[in-house]
């Protein structure tokens, strides 16, 4: 029998490896999906059955109810709210994490079996990781959801109250692990450990949010690679670990893309920095060129090269499948017509993507920044649709800009900007927009999809 569950854990994991190399790109991240799903399935019932913790009637039934939980969740969310599944979903993770190593503790501590180092250590890890991961999650989902307010709250001493709640969690957990016979303990930490979630995520802006989400999904695989540990379950020490190194793994990428430290996303913030930057009202005053949708769609009408840069106004407005119709209606006339997608665009890693993919339209049409970036020389029109910040020159000409360092896509190279928006507003970091009063740029105010669709009817009239 033990032969046989190494061999479906063997089994599970490489599925885990194979799935995770298949999601790293589009056309085959269906498949690496499933097979992530096969693995993981695999390992539970192996692991239910060799375990014997449960009926078979029990195990079928649990299979069922949550089967059927994700297939409506996957059928009815909207692809806008993609981010916030995201979050709770870790969270979900992060307290699974905790309940099963305070029950294996529980269970070992009444039965009045030794407890290893080993044991205590990685008890107390996946209280505290999987704590912060929980309660971290669920202010992430109510910011993205408007049930928080996204912008960064601060106050003064913040950080020495959020060392001081980190300090009692290991000095507190370092007790654990000397004296390990106390459950009240391991939920005093659990506890301690979700307050220290609510008191990191609160300060964060909105424009940090898909940094966060990437962070927090490293940490729920950190805390279930931990209950492998608790439990000796080598499946779930490899599977958690491969989620937590590919969250880390992103997380770098994301600050990278913003040109900032994890530390300063976790610790500075754009909303808090914006707090304090001054606007001093004058600064678009009688500089915005406004144009209306049938100028757009005669400019467009000569246009060669057209680039859209959708932001998440456009995922707001819920545009992306009107923005496939002008692309389509583009395309149909012989326009060369290409996406660029900002790292940091939208409120998770890949979110434009994934917007974009499930609007049709092509992914080769899809263009990172580092690769258009150099072509926006020879593009004739730029639309941005919803985004702000990261096409705002600022980043590049005024260092005491809180997104100064920050990549951003050079719309402005291009010999037409047009920029679809709401209003003036600033976007996350709250500074003004020098693109939208820059001389090749025009402002085309409106809902992104109403706009959008007002350009296509122009068009074809």
């Amino acid at each position: 029998m033990e032969n046989f569950v190494n061999l479906a854990y063997l089994i599970a994991s490489v599925l885990f490896i194979v799935g995770l190399k298949n999601l790293s790109h589009p056309r085959t991240a269906v498949r690496g999906n499933a097979l992530g799903a096969l693995g993981m399935l695999i390992a539970i019932v192996v692991t239910l059955f060799d375990k014997s913790i449960l009926s078979y009637e029990i195990i079928a039934g649990g299979i069922v109810v949550g089967s059927i939980i994700g297939i409506i969740l996957a059928a009815r969310i909207q692809m806008t709210a993609m981010p916030q599944l995201v979050a709770i979903l870790n969270g979900f993770g992060g307290i699974a994490s905790v309940l099963v190593a305070g029950a294996a503790f529980i269970e070992l501590n009444e039965r009045g079996l030794s407890i290893e180092p080993h044991f205590s250590v990685s008890t107390i890890l996946s209280a505290i990781i999987g704590a912060v991961t929980f309660s971290g999650s669920l202010i992430a989902f109510g910011k993205l959801q408007g049930l928080v307010t996204e912008q960064a709250v601060r106050y003064p001493g913040d950080q020495v109250v959020k060392s001081i709640v980190f300090l009692g969690a290991l000095a507190i957990g370092g007790f654990f692990v000397y004296e390990p016979f106390d459950p009240n303990l391991y939920w005093i930490v659990a506890g301690i450990g979700t307050l220290l979630g609510i008191l990191l995520v609160v300060p964060i802006g909105g424009a940090d949010m898909p940094v966060v989400i990437s962070l927090l999904n490293s940490y729920s695989g950190i805390a279930a690679s931990m209950n492998g540990f608790v439990l000796d379950n080598n499946v779930l020490i490899i599977a958690g670990s491969l989620v937590g190194a590919s969250g880390i793994i992103l997380t770098q990428i994301m600050c990278k893309a913003m040109n900032r430290s994890l530390t300063n996303v976790l610790f500075g913030g754009f909303g808090a920095i914006a707090e304090t930057t001054k606007d001093d009202g004058d600064f678009y005053s009688g500089k915005v060129k406004s144009t209306s949708a049938e100028e757009v769609a005669m400019i467009l009408d000569i246009a060669r090269k057209v680039v859209i840069v959708p932001g998440y106004g456009m995922a707001v407005s819920q545009a992306q499948h009107t923005v496939r119709d002008l692309y389509n209606v583009l395309t149909a006339r012989g326009i060369e017509v290409e996406f660029a997608i900002h790292p940091v665009a939208g409120r998770m890693p890949g979110h434009m993507n994934v917007l974009l993919a499930e609007a049709d339209i092509p992914y080769d049409k899809l263009k990172e920044m580092d690769e258009i970036n150099p072509t926006f020389n020879n593009v004739d029109v730029v639309i941005v649709n919803g985004a702000n910040d990261v096409v705002n020159p600022l980043a590049k000409t005024d260092p005491k800009s809180p997104i100064a360092g920050m990549p951003i896509l050079d719309v402005d190279k291009a010999k037409t900007v047009i920029v679809i928006k709401r209003s003036l507003s600033p976007g996350f970091a709250g500074v003004p927009n020098p693109l939208f009063i820059a001389e090749n740029a025009l402002m085309l105010f409106g809902d992104g999809k109403k706009v959008t669709q007002e350009i296509i009817n122009a068009l074809k009239e």
